[in-house]
């Protein structure tokens, strides 16, 4: 676990030193939200288009092994930016291509390595280590740019992801899948669908943030690339205390109660953000204010996490959960090209207010749930009741813990 945590680590950081650096060289040579916009849905398309194929590849082969490939590929990939910064939209499609495999497989990896018990506290280390690489993947991202320009990002970028590389050889204990093995069907669970709506409109939303983060920065608070970077980076701080909370104190509470409690707190936080220019666009408030946004955003992972690795056999959790990221995308897709197309102060209140949406729309999903729970466990002479997606039994009490 230890080296997949590693591995992880470093693609998201060279990930996220390309998220910051390549959409402020579409955006400073452009002028233009809606080309940045398009430059991001671009960057998004395969992992929409090649999600039947990640799943199935990620539950047939060593997942170990594919992982390593994948970060010796996006060093490879983002090459072409060393010859013209014009390439970085080829160059955003390529590495959404390979980070459309690397998810599913990291994060079916887990199943395999974790047992069922402690995947939440697995998760909340690997949100720990993603927050890690937050804070150093955008603080280089927007740094080396603007010290050295595009050929020192990839420099950098391409050092990090030969250690990930590293960290993955050797053996791990995932037994071999054979070609010739027929998978089990993926069945999913109809209590899975309000998590799927959830999700779907928090990845507008974020969609949305990511086309208006860059001119909120630059044009309403007056910071440069290097805010950008600063910004989004200092969200892992956050990020990292959450995540440690959630592997130790917060453990064993349902994943499902970590997700929708955390959307709302993201919610109501980022709507802050947006209107705390009417008092001030000092960048250390705003510093303050990412800061602590990104704790709860960490708890929304987490507890996504967990639910997913859990609905479905471990041999099936591959393309449960390159379904699941294809259904982000799609959705973050959408809200990019909404941000784009709209010019209007409003789409920053409707990215808060869809994050307190599907917060809500699960808390009433689960209350309506403990609400039939309790009668059906009268009616019985007290039985237990039946677990819904996203809860755990606490074997002590022979409750479902929400």
């Amino acid at each position: 676990m230890r080296r997949l945590w590693l591995a992880s680590v470093c693609s998201e950081t060279g990930e996220w030193m390309l998220q910051i650096a390549l959409p402020v060289v579409g955006f400073q040579s452009t002028g233009s939200v809606a080309s940045t916009a398009v430059m991001m849905v671009v960057g998004l398309l395969p992992m929409v288009l090649l999600s039947p194929v990640t799943g199935l590849v990620a539950d047939r082969v060593h997942r170990p092994r594919l992982l390593l490939v994948i970060c010796l590929g996006q060093a490879v990939v983002a090459a072409p930016l060393l010859a013209d910064d014009a390439m970085c939209w080829v160059v955003m499609a390529l590495q959404s291509s390979l980070a459309a495999f690397f998810e599913p497989a990291r994060n079916a990896l887990v199943a395999d390595l974790v047992p069922v018990d402690r995947r939440t506290a697995a998760n909340g280390l690997l949100a720990a280590g993603a927050n890690i690489a937050r804070l150093l993947g955008a603080w280089l991202g927007g740094s080396l740019l603007a010290v050295g320009g595009i050929p020192l990002v990839y420099a950098v970028y391409a050092g990090i992801l030969v250690v990930g590389a590293v960290a993955m050889c050797g053996r791990f204990p995932v037994a071999r899948r054979a070609a010739a093995v027929k998978l089990p069907p993926l069945r999913i669970d109809r209590g899975l669908v309000p998590f799927g709506v959830a999700l779907t409109l928090i990845c507008v939303a974020q969609g949305i943030f990511l086309v208006r983060f860059v001119p909120f920065v630059l044009e309403t608070l007056g910071a440069g690339s290097g805010g950008v970077g600063l910004l989004r980076g200092v969200q892992a701080i956050g990020g990292l205390a959450a995540g440690f909370a959630v592997a130790t104190v917060a453990r064993r509470v349902a994943p499902a109660g970590l997700f929708s409690w955390g959307a709302v707190a993201f919610g109501l936080m980022s709507a802050c953000i947006w209107h705390g220019p009417a008092l001030t666009t000092a960048l250390g408030v705003y510093v303050g204010m990412f800061i602590a946004v990104g704790a709860p955003g960490v708890v929304v992972n987490s507890g996504l996490a967990a639910v997913l690795q859990s609905a479905v056999p471990a041999a099936a959790t591959g393309r449960l959960l390159a379904a699941a990221f294809a259904l982000m995308t799609l959705g973050t897709t959408a809200g990019m090209l909404v941000a784009g197309a709209v010019e209007s102060p409003l789409l920053l209140d409707a990215q808060a207010f869809l994050h307190v949406a599907a917060g809500g729309l699960l808390l009433a999903h689960q209350h309506r749930h403990r609400v039939r729970d309790a009668r059906r466990a009268r009616l019985a002479g007290g039985e237990a009741p039946q677990l819904q997606a996203g809860e755990q039994r606490d074997d002590r009490a022979g409750e479902p813990v929400r």
